[in-house]
């Protein structure tokens, strides 16, 4: 499937399908880009698809270096970023050439800043290899490295030339990395469209057992609809908020709990739960959309309740929320499956509250 995302000069597609890691080659030659790129990638996805990639970036007639990276959210401080502005250096790339990201989001997020800032800005393409980098993070141009105040506190908007989701790499993650890319999809149903949503329930078998059409078609209804989101709002100053639902809170958990406690899904999961619980206290949803929710997010091996939760912590987090504006962090909140709000007033209180219900179990 080729899904088109129109903005205007910056447009590109997104390719969903089985074995397109070997087509990047030709398809970038297309675009008619510089002779030189620079592969991105850690060590276990090099050795699982780097040759892939690089052999049909040769036979397409570039030259490629390979740039390797730590594995996770490892890669994406300033020390990380400065290691490839002199690898590219090193390679003599211009504006012209181009750096493809081979990995999840971590590798997306590095690899895009150093594309973003590199010359002021090089060609990129987005070869995402995880459920998660390929319905959320690779498209959009959103990239960033963490500081240690916050997650993905430092970057820039970058839109690459060409996304390439291969769903093949989806049968070789681990079953923990497999479920927290799921969260994004259910995040993307309940804020977007109930039919997908519809979808999503009705697949939970097929996914739960990674059956390729199921996989494939829900992978690919994600990338439509963060598409159609994008071209609406490039750079998140309205629309686009969207989606964030799941993340306000589960962010500040993700951070609260220290980076590689739990996976992002897992955070974002729960972050769904407590926003859940936030509409229901705030009388925005009923509580039989909070609990649909829920069950979809626990069928599909998600958490949606942890003991682990510490809400002084993840309130403290919250106050270095990117998203804030003069003092005031904007909710995205879920009124029905299907719906968004965005709610600028939601306390400290309300959020306490809803932490208190999802740590205690209720």
């Amino acid at each position: 499937m080729l899904i088109p995302v129109d903005l205007g000069p910056r447009s590109y597609s997104i390719v969903v399908e089985r074995g397109a890691l070997g087509t990047v080659g030709a398809r970038l030659r297309a675009l008619g880009v510089g002779s030189r790129a620079a592969l991105f990638t850690d060590a276990a996805i090099g050795r699982l698809y780097g040759k892939a990639v690089v052999e049909s970036l040769t036979s397409a007639g570039f030259t490629v270096t390979t740039v390797e990276l730590p594995e996770g959210e490892a890669a994406k401080t300033v020390a990380v970023a400065s290691d490839g502005w002199d690898a590219c250096v090193a390679a003599r790339l211009d504006r012209s050439s181009t750096i493809v990201a081979l990995g999840g989001g971590a590798v997306g997020d590095l690899a895009g800043f150093v594309s973003a800032t590199y010359m002021r800005g090089t060609n990129f393409v987005q070869c995402p290899t995880t459920v998660l980098a390929q319905v959320d993070a690779s498209s959009g141009g959103k990239t960033a490295i963490d500081h240690p105040k916050g997650k993905n506190l430092i970057g820039a908007f970058h839109q690459p030339r060409l996304v390439i989701v291969d769903t093949a790499t989806v049968d070789s993650l681990p079953a923990r990395e497999y479920r927290s890319g799921l969260a994004e999809v259910v995040k993307h149903g309940i804020v977007l469209e109930a039919a997908y949503f519809d979808d999503i329930e009705r697949s939970t078998d097929g996914l739960g057992t990674r059956d390729h059409a199921t996989v494939d078609r829900i992978i690919a209804g994600s990338c439509r609809l963060k598409a159609s989101v994008v071209e609406r709002d490039e750079r998140e100053s309205d629309l686009r908020m969207v989606l964030n639902y799941g993340h306000t809170i589960g962010h500040a958990i993700e951070a609260a709990a220290g980076y590689g406690e739990m996976t992002h899904g897992e955070a974002v999961s729960l972050g769904i739960a407590a926003e859940a619980a936030v509409a229901v206290r705030r009388g925005i949803a009923s509580a039989a959309t909070r609990a649909r929710q829920e069950h979809l997010l626990a069928r599909l091996g998600l958490p949606v309740r942890s003991t682990a939760i510490d809400a002084r912590a993840v309130l403290e987090a919250m106050t270095h929320d990117k998203k804030g504006r003069d003092g005031r962090v904007p909710f995205v909140l879920a009124p029905e499956i299907g719906r968004f709000t965005i709610v600028t007033d939601i306390g400290p209180d309300d959020v306490r509250a809803a932490l208190t219900e999802i740590a205690a179990g209720r």
